[in-house]
Formats: structure tokens, sequence, C-alpha cells
């Protein structure tokens, strides 16, 4: 009675906390947020200036009072304060489309295999934020269920999640994670390994949203048809201004390391994965979701490397707040694939 009352007078969010970007959805109206994790904050009066996409343009480009910070580092919690104000304003933006009387009821997908502390971190920043109850569920079991993978099916599924601070590899059976491993190998690290690279072979300096633009223009990680384009940056010989042209070559040797060490974990849980499962695997392939799945090539590099089918999911950058969204439509059916917070409230049947 009350559940049915509830779901009348309040709504249900979804919400991907991602290091890079948070996505939300909204019941009966889809993903209606999709905003950088980024908070602009005056040092001075320790207020909040700006969160999101007006947030992120003035990333390096703001004056001494006032600084831009992602709080969220590698997908956890690094200034729980920060945190808490940035989802109250997408809570809040999300409630002013559809205003309802009671707070709202939400699921908030984490990195796989955080601590028990991290996670009631989020529980907390959530609450605080203004959520009636709070669910938590990991970000691969939420991209699963978002991509219809059968999770509660006695069958091997296996999906990599390459977001921007983490890369979830998981195989799901069961409802349940089999095997996963969590990397620090994603979005930020490539977008560090091209400024790197710029700084070592050009002596360029660049900053990371001029590398997130490289990335996304010139990111492949097989031979093609040759791409050029100028970057503009610091000359650290002179201190001037410099411009220098930068071909997909370049980003494929900066970014090499990276996406080595990448196929190097995704068959570390492959090589532990039980054999029956193995088996489903090597049948149904391996899904790919997050913004890393969109690097040009990398599903044909993967499947020549691993032998086994690879996929890019519909809309990979979703995945995970469409998950979400499916968990809240019958919380009781899924509440297996929650995350076991002590203070996790089941609704009243």
């Amino acid at each position: 009675m009350f559940s049915k009352l509830y779901q009348l007078f309040s709504n249900d969010i979804g919400i991907d906390l991602g290091t890079a970007n948070t996505l939300v959805y909204l019941k009966g109206h889809g993903i209606v947020i999709n905003e950088p994790s980024v908070v602009a904050l005056n040092t001075k009066t320790g207020q909040i200036v700006a969160v999101g996409t007006e947030a992120k343009d003035m990333l390096g480009r703001t004056p001494g009072h006032i600084r831009a910070v992602r709080p969220l580092v590698d997908g956890v919690i690094s200034d729980f304060e920060v945190t808490e104000e940035m989802l109250a304003y997408f809570i809040g933006k999300t409630e002013k489309l559809s205003k309802k009387f009671f707070k709202p009821r939400v699921v908030v997908g984490v990195p796989s295999g955080i601590t028990n502390v991290e996670a009631r971190a989020v529980y907390d920043a959530a609450k605080s934020a203004g959520a009636r109850e709070v669910y938590i569920m990991e970000e691969p079991m939420a991209a699963a269920v978002g991509i219809r993978l059968p999770v509660k099916d006695p069958v091997g599924s296996m999906l990599v999640d390459i977001g921007g601070g983490t890369t979830d590899i998981a195989v799901i059976s069961l409802g349940g994670i089999v095997r996963s491993k969590n990397l620090k190998i994603a979005g930020d690290k490539l977008n560090n390994d091209i400024i790197s690279y710029l700084r070592d072979e050009f002596k360029l300096l660049i900053g990371e949203k001029t590398a997130e633009h490289i990335k996304i223009v010139l990111g492949t990680v097989l031979e093609g048809e040759p791409k050029e384009i100028p970057v503009r940056g610091r000359d650290l010989v002179t201190g001037l201004p410099k411009e220098v042209i930068i071909t997909d070559s370049d980003i494929r040797e900066a970014i090499g390391g990276s996406i080595a060490n990448l196929i190097d974990g995704i068959k570390e849980v492959l090589e532990t994965t039980p054999p029956e499962i193995l088996s489903d695997v090597m049948q149904r392939g391996i899904v790919l979701v997050g913004g890393g799945a969109l690097i040009h090539g990398l599903d044909s590099l993967l499947q020549t490397m691993l032998k086994i089918p690879i996929y890019i999911a519909e809309d990979p950058l979703s995945a995970v707040a469409r998950g979400t969204g499916v968990v809240l439509d019958d919380v009781l059916y899924y509440k297996d694939v929650l995350v076991n917070i002590a203070t996790n409230e089941l609704p009243p049947r």
C-alpha cells in the first residue's frame, strides 16, 4: 500500500556517478542529465560557483580564487562535501522536471570492488543530498542489466566497462559477479598518457581538455587512414605559445602501453574464470560499455588478441544509467544484485 503511494508521489532516480561524467535517469522520462562530474568552488567564500558543464568549461581557465575540482577520483569519492553538493544539484535539477510530494528513491552506480567505507560514503552523500531511499549497485552489474544481459540466469556473461577513472572487467552469472577486476586504466589515464607523450616528444605542455579533444579526434589502436590535427600549447623550452601537428600514429604510440595493460587485465580475469562460465563467454562474447568502448579499433584488437567475439553495446555511454532505471522498475526482483549495506531499505511489500 505504502509503496504504491510512494510511487505515485515521489520520483525514482538512477545515477551513474562517474569520475568524468554523471548521468541521471528519471523514471518515465529516461536519461535527463549527462554532465561532467566537475564542481567550481569559490575558495574565499567556500560557495559553489558552478556544477557540471558550466564548471568543466572553467577547467584550466579560473582566476586564483575559483577552483574547478573533480570530487571523484578513480570512481570513488575524494571530497565528500563537494560530492554531496554535486549530487544535491543533480537531484534538484531532476526533481524540477517532475515535481512530487515525497523525496526521491535513488539507485547509484559505483565501481566494482570498492570498499564498504567507500560505498557507505556514496550512500551518505546521496542521503544528505535529499534522497528518501538509497540503493548502491556495482556499475558492471548495472551496465549488464542496462544492456539486457541475462544476469539472473545460470549463464555466464562478461563485460568490460571502460569509464573515465576506472575500467571494470566483470564476469556475471546467477545475479552475482563471479570474477571481476578494477583497473585504474581508463579515459583519464589515456589523457595523461597523451599529455606526457607531447611533453616528452614535442616539449609541448597541454591541458586536460586539449588532451581529451586529441583522444576523441585521433584516438585509435589500429593503423588506418592517416589523420592529423594542429595542437597548441606552451613550449617548455622557450615558455612561449607553440603549435605542432600531431598524427594518429603519435596517439597510438602514446596510449599503447595503457591499452596493453588493459588487455592483460582482461586476460587475468579470463584465466581465473571457471571453465563452464568461460565456455559461455567464448560462445556469447564480451560486451564493451563506457566511453572507452568508442576508441577506434579497440573491439577488433581485443578480438584478435583474445580470440573471443567482442561487441560494443548500443549507446555504451548510458548503459549504467539505463541499468539503474531497470532496477528501479522492480527493486525487489533485483535486490540480490544490489550492494549489501546494512542500512539499505527495501520497499514495503
